[in-house]
């Protein structure tokens, strides 16, 4: 051991070509190849987006940016690996290599804001597996979510203002705000997963900063997106079942703040900026969406930040 403390970044991870999509929806589905159908609509979302997703790239710039962002803060402390659920580097590899290195202890974060049984929980438990098959085992402190660090709702507020002024003026006058993440299924959540409150808080909080509720022209909510296509029923309301409503209610345009997400990649490149765009203009309403966090360095300092105080801090260790 050298003293050093590895961090654990972990991500979804996406196909690289187009050859890889097939096997990458049937590990998504836990072994069980996706029908032609269903692939067919997958490879042609990706091919709307120009065939396959930035999300590796953007994965790979945030890790990048995290690092020199702790190195800034505690030259030589940090060995930063990361690990993917779903493509290389997966997570045992990613542990694989701190351990490699000779870490003395691993703090585990998902680039993912909010905590639930289904993300973060997941990837914790992967990590916390492959972490005690180490030689020695290593010990891990997670971060169960960080949607609360201060500095996080400031800058998706920051992002949703810039997104309201730039509206047209006539579209600015009904205007509905919804700040959305990832749907899950409804089993999930009704066992007392905290996902649902937490998105709703950071909704709440960015709300609050911008100052929404004293504003007559705005109304708004948390909304759901991406639901999985299974036959199990997703926590709702749906974005784009909410569109239609606030449509038919008068409202003249739509902003969303993908509050859930922190890159580019299909949920945000397809299901809102072609879907939920397609949506809007069938309805005669204007649609924007704030732009991703993807490596803005003050996001990247903010989750410098979250790593260092769970590196001094062990409440999270298990």
């Amino acid at each position: 051991m050298n003293g050093r403390i590895g961090v654990l970044v972990m991500a979804h991870g996406t196909p690289d070509t187009p050859e890889e999509i097939e096997p990458f929806y049937t590990r998504i589905r836990r072994g069980r190849p996706p029908t032609p159908e269903l692939l067919d609509e997958l490879t042609g979302r990706y091919e709307a987006i120009g065939g396959t997703s930035p999300l590796t790239t953007r994965t790979r710039a945030q890790v990048d940016g995290l690092t020199a962002a702790l190195d800034v803060a505690d030259p030589g402390r940090f060995v930063v690996r990361l690990g993917t659920k779903y493509v290389h580097p997966t997570i045992e590899e990613g542990v694989a290599e701190l351990a490699a290195e000779g870490v003395d202890r691993v703090v585990g974060v998902v680039l993912t804001p909010h905590q639930s049984t289904m993300g973060s929980g997941e990837y914790f438990a992967r990590a916390r597996a492959a972490m005690a098959l180490a030689d020695p085992p290593l010990a891990l402190d997670v971060v169960p979510s960080w949607y609360k660090r201060a500095e996080f709702a400031p800058i998706l507020a920051d992002r949703t203002r810039a997104v309201l002024a730039g509206l047209d003026p006539v579209a600015r006058e009904r205007t509905a705000v919804f700040f959305t993440a990832h749907s899950l299924p409804q089993r999930v959540v009704s066992e007392g997963d905290p996902y649902p409150e937490q998105v709703a808080e950071s909704g709440a909080d960015i709300a609050a900063l911008l100052e929404l509720d004293a504003d007559p022209t705005i109304r708004w909510g948390t909304a759901w997106q991406s639901a999985g296509r299974t036959a199990d029923p997703w926590i709702g309301p749906d974005l784009l079942l909410e569109m239609d409503r606030v449509a038919a209610e008068g409202a003249t345009a739509v902003v969303v703040c993908a509050v859930g997400f922190v890159s580019d990649h299909l949920e945000v490149l397809y299901d809102l900026d072609i879907e939920a765009q397609d949506r809007a203009d069938a309805l005669g309403i204007a649609f924007a969406r704030t732009t991703s966090l993807n490596d803005n360095p003050d996001f990247l300092a903010m989750l410098a930040e979250v790593v260092r105080s769970a590196a001094g801090s062990p409440i999270g260790r298990t």
